[in-house]
């Protein structure tokens, strides 16, 4: 097993730049099955993630030409369907929880898909029901394979309908409107997901032929198409990632540039964090974090503690509450995060604890962080990486930290991001990956 070594207390400083959008690339990646025609997408996060979604399609029979580790021409020419039956075939699939989405895919084109149990990170339940139930609507008929932990999907015909999804949720999302596209008649979804991944994801299959209109409400009207073509497409910069710098920046007291940061695409991600006190600046597609002694956490108008919360599109993504939650332990002031979708995400924080941090866990879903004002630096410990954004966030812990901390199952970091250990030596980090 790899872990990192990370002695903090050191100030960063430089330029740094986004890799493109995970949490796109699982989509777009997967309605390359959509098209028996040449699929090219450019600027692909290299992470594990994705490199298993396209080692999943190479299985299924996908033809993948990879110009370089960030640009890959696909070719679903030759879809190899029993390929779902094989037992390697599932087991690999289980392990990451955007196998979920070539679902939607394989229904449009062939009427047939499954669907695993989902696999990835460990922060608490995420339920199936909103792709279900969205794919029953459109004429899916699905059967629960006991003991084998996955649902067998086939359909006669995909018929458009009128749908009310139970939550926005993205993926779920995604997965109806795949089969939507390519449904007889027309759909509308309404309490669809909004985020600037979806709006993507429809000028792609816009591109390819498809009829989507409603891009970034969240009523989304189909016209269903008998065929899509192919096209070419680039990735968002990773919206997570930004906010992940901002917040790196300001807990290490550092001096960074995070270059071509897709700025008109992070919504209220750089109010969020000026909430917490932070100093940014926007130039062009750019944002400068100047090096910040202190920052203060804002209060209400009537002057009682803020939250901060996730929320749908355009509210906060749920993936940045461990960052922020991170950024606030060494504020001026108080603030409680509510972690409304997951009740495992804010585990993490006892490791954050043993690091000195004043936090109280009040419930599952609820953290009250009461800020260090620099007082005291965190002190290095060894911990465990639970999933990818608690990872980042306890290595930006890390580096702030004074003394040397050691991170665990750094493979759930890997997952999500691309070369951080690299990039942050980059920065004036001193990061090591050792086995452990």
């Amino acid at each position: 097993m790899k872990a990192f070594e990370v002695y903090g207390g050191k100030r960063l400083n430089g330029t740094i730049e986004p890799q493109g959008a995970k949490n796109e690339a699982l989509q777009i990646i997967s309605a390359v099955l959509m098209t028996p025609e040449p699929v090219t997408i450019h600027n692909i996060p290299d992470i594990l993630d994705v490199n298993l979604l396209i080692d999943l399609l190479e299985e299924l029979g996908v033809s993948v030409n990879r110009t370089d580790r960030h640009t890959c021409t696909f070719e679903a020419r030759d879809v190899q369907l029993e390929k779902l039956e094989d037992p390697g075939f599932r087991q690999n699939s289980s392990r990451l929880r955007g196998s979920v989405m070539i679902a939607g895919p394989l229904l449009a084109r062939f009427n047939k898909a499954f669907i695993p149990k989902p696999g990835g990170d460990k922060i608490g339940r995420r339920r199936l029901d909103t792709h279900i139930i969205g794919f029953e609507k459109l004429g899916v008929v699905f059967d629960y394979v006991q003991g084998e932990g996955f649902f067998r999907l086939t359909a006669s015909e995909l018929k458009g309908t009128d749908l009310l999804l139970d939550e926005p949720s993205v993926t779920g999302t995604a997965n109806v409107i795949f089969a939507a596209v390519m449904a007889k008649g027309k759909t509308s979804i309404y309490n669809a997901a909004c985020e600037p991944y979806i709006q993507q994801l429809c000028r792609m299959l816009n591109r390819m032929g498809a009829k989507i209109s409603g891009l970034g409400s969240n009523l989304l009207h189909i016209e269903g198409v008998t065929y899509l073509g192919g096209t070419s497409h680039t990735m968002l910069p990773d919206m997570i990632e930004v906010g992940s710098f901002i917040g790196l920046a300001a807990m290490t007291q550092s001096a960074i540039t995070i270059k071509n940061a897709g700025v008109e695409h992070l919504g209220i991600i750089p109010d969020k964090f000026r909430q917490l006190g932070i100093q940014l600046d926007i130039k062009g597609d750019d944002i400068i974090i100047p090096e910040q002694e202190s920052y203060t956490i804002q209060s209400y108008i009537d002057g009682s503690v803020l939250t901060i919360y996730d929320h749908p599109w355009p509210g906060l993504t749920p993936d940045l509450l461990s960052i922020i939650l991170v950024v606030a332990t060494q504020a001026k002031g108080s603030v409680l995060i509510h972690q409304k979708m997951f009740e495992s995400r804010l585990f993490f924080v006892d490791k954050l604890i043993d690091m000195g941090a004043r936090i109280i866990l009040c419930d599952p879903h609820r953290a009250a962080v009461i800020g260090l004002e620099r007082e005291q630096a965190l002190r290095g410990i060894t911990m465990s990486s639970p999933d990818i954004r608690a990872g980042v966030a306890l290595l930006i812990a890390a580096l702030s930290a004074e003394g040397k901390s050691i991170i665990q199952n750094i493979e759930q970091i890997d997952r999500g991001y691309q070369y951080i250990d690299k990039r942050l030596l980059a920065l004036g980090a001193e990061i090591t990956r050792i086995d452990n």
